[in-house]
């Protein structure tokens, strides 16, 4: 899914034209998130937005569940599984599942700790905790009401912000923005504040700072030509990353976010990059969508989370890890 350019824009008729849809969905959301949900015996944490897209969440959620795993906290990801068919409850197994069944965050996710998909967060929930989960991570559902969170975070892409600031469908945020901050304890403001997003949260939100670093692999790529492609929510972050790991970019191309690839457009690409002598570089979010014959050709590129301050989320996690149960 591509999302139209003026949910980027700051006005034009079109929004206006749609803002009558746009407090219809407003108001939808507002009594969904009113309802109540399952509270669970084990913390649960929500890394979640107020925008439609990508914003940092899976890697936020990933950086969290080390952090816990570091506390000797059994933590389990739970997420929608979006873009994959299974509806779940199911715990993901990279060896058998792809991202036509789990989603690609899922397969991501499942290489750091155990992992959950299921449109049911609740029942998602019940799963992860029969299976001894003794904290659970949310991947997104911070406006699904099923799920009890002790600690909601509300992340932020800070070169997109909220976008337009106006309500699906005419612009990209789930619900206004207060209303998404009104059930969080805190902000993640990932990059530099592009857009001014910080000024829309309410007074003493406390917000942490973060940025995305290259993995290790990308000083492989220093001084190298490149051929970048991706299908995320916000290919120019990926762009930038290369960038500034002194990759040098000979051709990018952008897809819409979870796209699936077929073996041909992969095909194209290879020629593309072997036309220009670059290496072609994607996502580890994009390398699991890639057709599996073609894998081996392409280079992954990952990213992690560096806190300007780690103190700040260990203290947000210190009373929820002193709430883990005991195992019998």
């Amino acid at each position: 899914m591509r999302a139209p350019a003026f949910w980027a824009a700051g006005g034009g008729v079109i929004p206006l034209l749609l803002s009558p849809f746009s407090a219809l969905y407003a108001q939808a959301t507002a009594r969904r998130v009113a309802q109540s949900g399952w509270q669970a015996p084990v913390p649960v944490i929500c890394c979640g937005n107020a925008t439609a897209g990508g914003a940092g969440k899976t890697t936020v959620a990933m950086d969290l569940g080390r952090r816990l795993a570091d506390r000797g906290v059994a933590a389990h990801f739970l997420l929608r599984g979006y873009g994959g068919k299974l509806k779940g409850p199911v715990r993901v197994d990279p060896a058998t599942h792809d991202s036509t069944m789990v989603g690609d965050e899922a397969l991501l996710l499942a290489e750091v700790r155990p992992t959950w998909v299921c449109a049911d967060r609740a029942a998602g929930a019940q799963a992860a905790v029969a299976g001894n989960a003794r904290a659970i991570v949310m991947d997104d559902g911070l406006q699904n009401p099923g799920l009890v969170k002790d600690l909601s975070l509300l992340v932020i892409d800070g070169s997109f912000g909220f976008g337009n600031n106006r309500v699906i469908p005419a612009g990209p945020l789930r619900e206004p923005v207060a209303a998404a901050a009104a059930r969080c304890q805190a902000a993640v403001l990932i990059g530099e504040d592009e857009t001014g997003a910080l000024d829309l949260l309410p007074p003493g939100l406390p917000v942490l700072r973060a940025r995305l670093v290259p993995g290790p692999e990308a000083l492989m790529l220093r001084g190298q030509p490149v051929y970048a492609f991706c299908g995320i929510a916000n290919p120019r972050k990926f762009f930038a990353t290369l960038q500034e790991a002194g990759a040098v970019l000979a051709g990018r191309e952008a897809f819409g976010d979870h796209y699936q690839y077929d073996a041909d457009e992969i095909q194209e690409l290879l020629a593309q990059a072997d036309a220009a002598r670059a290496q072609l570089v994607t996502t580890k979010k994009d390398f699991v969508r890639l057709p599996a014959q073609f894998r081996s050709r392409v280079t992954v590129v990952t990213v992690g989370l560096e806190w300007a301050e780690s103190a700040q989320i260990e203290s947000l996690l210190d009373p929820l890890a002193g709430r883990v149960p005991i195992p019998a």
